[in-house]
């Protein structure tokens, strides 16, 4: 009988103990990766409970019968789409990722325009599920960069760990973001992560972090293409004071953040290289 005791205490003891390795682990995992807050997660919602029992849901069986038009997109010929390809990857391959900004004025129009572009990247079932907003204001620009920098701080000293702080410090950034203040333009790009409809519907917003994501290389592209500059930035742990203080709603998540505006004459980028088309293509056979 003791023996038999022996066993059953031995065997209850490791199963507590692999228990609580499991909980130490994923306890490393969460510290070992801080920086996927919320805001950075795609939380599509798909659930079929939205068409079935949820009146607050869209029911999309109204659209099945959207009418289907042709459409003849411009053709040119081998050469001519040698030339334009060679023209648009040397423009492309001058852009970069720009800290100092001056403080001259850009014409809101272009803005505008180039806001526009980033608007026709493709989505999920056509669901657009982005939100762009401006901030020129001076000091709304300065609570911004309050909000990031406090948390930039913390995210520098505590959150992101060694390593990833060694491997910026080749790039010479840190928390402090002076170009917050000084770009004429601060553009925040926010993913829906499901549609508000006019009659208070929420409509599903499938693969959003994807789709959002497609249009900010466009809305780089279109900066690149008229001449501006910015540098993309992800504030970790910043979204939801900064939708408070822009009063977004809570279906609105942080993607990215832009500062745009012309290059600052003193202006200086780290002497980095693009890998090679070899390395990052593979021909399939």
């Amino acid at each position: 009988m003791g023996a038999v005791l022996c066993v059953i205490i031995g065997f209850l003891f490791k199963s507590s103990q692999r228990r609580e390795t499991r909980s130490k682990q994923e306890r490393s995992d969460q510290t070992a990766r801080p920086w996927v807050d919320e805001d950075l997660q795609d939380d599509t919602e798909i659930s079929s409970k939205h068409n079935e029992d949820d009146d607050d849901w869209l029911d999309t069986t109204e659209e099945e019968n959207l009418p289907h038009i042709p459409y003849t997109p411009i053709q040119y010929s081998a050469t001519e789409m040698l030339e334009r390809s060679e023209k648009f990857y040397s423009l492309m391959n001058l852009r970069r990722s720009v800290r100092f900004i001056s403080p001259d004025p850009v014409p809101k129009q272009v803005i505008d325009n180039v806001i526009r572009t980033a608007g026709t990247a493709p989505s999920g079932a056509h669901t657009e599920p982005w939100t762009f907003v401006v901030v020129s204001d001076a000091d709304v620009k300065h609570k911004i960069r309050e909000i990031i920098e406090e948390e930039e701080e913390i995210n520098y000293k505590q959150r992101m760990g060694d390593k990833w702080v060694h491997d910026l410090k080749k790039l010479r950034t840190n928390w402090v973001k002076e170009y917050l203040d000084v770009a004429p333009y601060l553009i925040l790009v926010l993913k829906q992560t499901y549609g508000i409809l006019p009659n208070s519907k929420k409509k599903t917003h499938y693969y959003n972090e994807i789709s959002v994501s497609i249009s900010c290389g466009i809305l780089l592209a279109a900066l690149q293409n008229v001449g501006l500059v910015t540098v993309t930035t992800t504030p970790l742990n910043c979204g939801p004071q900064l939708r408070s203080l822009l009063q977004r709603p809570a279906n609105e998540k942080l993607l990215m953040l832009l500062p745009v505006g012309y290059p600052a004459s003193d202006n200086k980028v780290p002497d980095l290289k693009r890998k090679d088309l070899n390395d990052i293509m593979h021909q399939a056979r």
